[in-house]
């Protein structure tokens, strides 16, 4: 189950719960808690198109930016194995490190 929505360049996440019968979801990705929820898949698609342009709409009136800024810089902890492996990976496809990591991590995160 793909449990991911996609509207207007938003993306949301999407659970259920089996307790309350209904699927939630909160969009990905800004500052704000933006939630929405429904009992079936048509009505959860629809308030998170809602969401969004509510949101936007929001946005748009208090003159604040929709998108949460990103500085481009992502840093983690890998185990020495890893870092070795990853490096050797990088060097035998030609490219540096941080090259060949935005290849994989963009790949990864569109796939």
């Amino acid at each position: 189950m793909n449990n991911l929505l996609v509207y207007k360049g938003f993306s949301a996440r999407v659970e259920f719960d089996a307790r309350d019968n209904i699927f939630f979801g909160r969009i990905l990705g800004i500052e704000d808690m933006v939630t929405f929820h429904g009992e079936s898949v048509s009505e959860l698609t629809e308030a998170f198109k809602e969401a969004v342009i509510d949101y936007l709409d929001a946005c748009k009136k208090l003159g604040k930016k929709p998108q949460k800024p990103f500085s481009g810089k992502l840093m983690f902890r890998v185990p020495p194995e890893v870092h070795a492996a990853v490096t050797i990976a990088a060097k035998a496809s030609g490219k540096s490190l941080n090259q060949w990591a935005i290849e994989v991590l963009d790949n990864a995160a569109h796939s």
